[in-house]
Formats: structure tokens, C-alpha cells, sequence
């Protein structure tokens, strides 16, 4: 699977210095608080949930254009929340594959997903997705929100 560079920043410094560090591969750049990390592109999904997510398909007796869109919005205790839901792609969405599953998600949602994997799961406490995401810094918890 090819990778894809990220770059975290929150202040000072130049575009021209950040793209020097860049170019010298350095992955913490001092006084400008900002690391590089590389991610897979893809939101991948484990065996358990690409299964699942067809016998959902099959139930509800979705379209095969549709596609499963994984998308972050605002809200929960922590800040971000995901959500699953079969729609159409639209213009500008990015689209995978993974484990036979078609999944899309807008540019901004595309920015928090980097490197997610998502996981189906029961257990005592009930069943359901379960978001392995990299990016976050913290969550709920009831761990259905999470912070950047």
C-alpha cells in the first residue's frame, strides 16, 4: 500500500523553511511545532467489518452504486464524531477500496481519516464499528467522540 506524508503544524516559521525541513526528511522541526508522519491513504477496513457492512448492504437492499461514506462532523464531548452511511460519491470525494469494500468521504473528513482502521466488534457491552484512528489525541468515555 503507498503511503502519504503529513505535516502537523501550529505556528511560526515560514512555508519556505517548513519545505526546506521537508526536503531534508526531518520529522520535528524546533520552534515551529511541527512533525512529519507518514499514514496509509486508505481508511481500511478489517475482514469482520467489510462482512458485516455486506450483510447490512444485503438487508437493507442498498443500490450497488452506493457506497460506504465514512465521514467526521462536529459534535459528541470530545469534539469530532464519526458516521457511517451508504450515499452516492460526489464530485471531489475520495474513493477506496478495502476488503471488497467500496468507501467514500469528503476532503475534510479524508484530513481526520488518515490511517483509520475500521473494526466490527461484539461484546458484553453490545456490537457495532469501531474506529482505530491515529490522528486523535483523546476521546469520550463512552468513546463515540474524539479530539485532534
Amino acid at each position: 500500500m503507498s503511503e502519504i506524508l503529513i505535516l502537523y503544524y501550529s505556528r511560526g516559521g515560514s512555508v519556505a523553511q517548513l519545505a526546506r525541513h521537508i526536503a531534508r526528511g526531518v520529522e520535528e522541526v524546533p520552534g515551529m511545532q511541527a512533525r512529519l508522519r507518514t499514514v496509509p491513504p486508505v481508511a481500511p477496513v478489517t475482514e469482520t467489518a467489510a462482512a458485516k457492512i455486506r450483510e447490512i448492504r444485503e438487508s437493507e437492499a442498498i443500490e450497488g452504486g452506493y457506497a460506504l461514506r465514512v465521514k467526521v462532523m462536529g459534535g459528541g464531548c470530545s469534539g469530532f464524531q464519526y458516521d457511517l452511511y451508504f450515499d452516492e460519491p460526489a464530485e471531489g470525494d475520495q474513493r477506496f477500496v478495502s476488503n471488497g469494500v467500496d468507501l467514500v468521504c469528503d476532503q475534510m473528513s479524508f484530513m481526520y481519516l488518515m490511517g483509520t482502521q475500521i473494526d466490527y466488534v461484539e461484546g458484553l457491552q453490545g456490537a457495532g464499528f469501531k474506529f482505530g484512528n491515529p490522528n486523535t489525541t483523546g476521546s469520550c468515555g463512552c468513546g463515540s467522540s474524539f479530539s485532534v
